[in-house]
C-alpha cells in the first residue's frame, strides 16, 4: 500500500519534468532513475556471485518493460481514448536499439550451446567485447535522439489539461527521492513475495523473471500508466521502451564490466535459450505494434497476451538454467 501514494508523487514529478524537457527526455530520466536502483541491487548480487539471479533479473526486466508496461499503457490509455497517437520515430529507434541488444545477446548463447571446454574462454572474451560495443551503441543512440536529430523525436501534443507542473528543481528532487523510496519498498515487498511464491509452488525462474521484474518496475510503471491515461502516450512509450533498451544496452554491459572488478569471476552474456528467445520475440512485438504510431485498447491486449504466454510457459515449464 505504501507504493500507491509514492506512485502518485512520482507520476506528477515525471510529468512536470517532461513538461519542461519534453516527453523523450522526461521518460529517459524516469527510466534512468528506476534502473539506477536496479543496478545497485544487481551489483550487490554480482558481488555475491549470484550470476544466474543477475541474468534472470536482466532478461525479466527487458521482457516486462517491453511487453507488460507497454501493453498495459496501450490498454489503459485506449480504455479512455478511442485512438491514441505517439511519435513512431522515437518508438522505432528504441525498438531498433533493443533489436541490436538481442542480436548481441544471441551470439554468446549460441556459442555456449556448443558445450565444449574451449568455448568458455571465447564466450567470455566475446561478452566483454559486446559489452563495450553495446555501451557505445547506447551512447550514440542518445546523441542521435537528444542531440543531432532531436527535432524528429518531439512529442505529439495530445495531452489533456491537468495540474500545473511543479518547478523543475522540485520535480527533479521529488523524482529522485521518490524513486529511491519506491525501490526500497519494492525490495521489501519482493522478499515477502518470494517467500509466498515458494509456498504456492512457483519456481525461482518464474519469480525472478516475472514477479520480481514486475515489482521492480513499479516506479516506471506508475509514470507510464499515468501518462497513458492523460493521453501522453509518448511519455509512456518512452519510459517502457527506453527503460528496456537502457537495461539491455547499458545496465547489462556495465554489470559484465563490473564483474571483473567486484565479482568472484567474470560474468558473460550467455543466457539460457528460452530467455534469449523471449527477449527477441518481445523486441519484434514492440517493433510491430509501434510501427504505425497509433494505438487502441486492443493493441494493448495483444501485447499483454504475448506476455501472459511467456509467463504461463515459465510457470508450467521452468527452464533448466545452468
Amino acid at each position: 500500500m505504501a507504493i500507491v501514494p509514492l506512485a502518485g508523487l512520482l507520476s506528477h514529478a515525471t510529468e512536470s519534468v517532461a513538461a519542461k524537457t519534453g516527453d523523450a527526455a522526461g521518460g529517459l530520466l524516469n527510466a534512468t532513475l528506476g534502473n539506477l536502483t536496479e543496478l545497485v541491487i544487481a551489483l550487490a548480487a554480482l558481488q555475491a556471485g549470484q550470476y544466474t539471479l543477475v541474468k534472470a533479473s536482466i532478461a525479466g526486466a527487458i521482457v516486462t518493460n517491453t511487453l507488460f508496461m507497454l501493453g498495459a499503457s496501450f490498454l489503459l490509455g485506449g480504455l479512455k481514448y478511442h485512438i491514441q497517437e505517439f511519435n513512431r520515430a522515437s518508438a522505432r529507434i528504441q525498438a531498433g536499439l533493443l533489436f541490436l541488444a538481442t542480436v548481441a545477446l544471441l551470439m554468446p548463447s549460441v556459442l555456449g550451446g556448443l558445450d565444449t571446454a574451449s568455448v568458455a574462454p571465447v564466450t567470455q572474451t566475446l561478452s566483454l567485447s559486446l559489452a563495450v560495443l553495446l555501451i557505445i551503441g547506447y551512447g550514440l543512440g542518445l546523441l542521435f535522439t537528444l542531440g543531432t536529430h532531436r527535432e524528429f523525436f518531439s512529442s505529439a501534443d495530445h495531452a489533456e489539461a491537468g495540474e500545473a507542473p511543479w518547478p523543475i528543481g522540485l520535480a527533479l528532487g521529488t523524482l529522485a527521492g521518490v524513486t529511491v523510496l519506491v525501490a526500497l519498498v519494492s525490495e521489501i515487498f519482493v522478499e515477502s513475495v518470494q517467500e509466498a511464491a515458494v509456498a504456492f509452488g512457483m519456481t525461482p525462474a518464474f519469480v525472478g523473471f516475472i514477479v520480481v521484474a514486475l515489482v521492480g518496475a513499479a516506479a516506471e510503471m506508475a509514470s507510464a500508466f499515468s501518462g497513458a491515461r492523460k493521453n501522453r502516450l509518448d511519455l509512456s512509450v518512452g519510459i517502457a521502451l527506453g527503460s528496456a533498451s537502457q537495461i539491455a544496452l547499458f545496465v547489462a554491459p556495465v554489470l559484465v564490466l563490473m564483474s571483473y572488478v567486484i565479482g568472484p569471476s567474470p560474468m558473460d552474456l550467455q543466457f539460457w535459450p528460452g530467455a534469449v528467445m523471449m527477449m527477441f520475440l518481445a523486441t519484434v512485438t514492440a517493433m510491430f505494434v509501434t510501427n504505425s504510431g497509433r494505438s487502441a485498447w486492443f493493441v494493448g491486449v495483444l501485447v499483454l497476451m504475448v506476455y501472459i504466454i511467456f509467463a504461463t510457459t515459465l510457470y508450467v515449464l521452468p527452464p533448466a538454467v545452468r
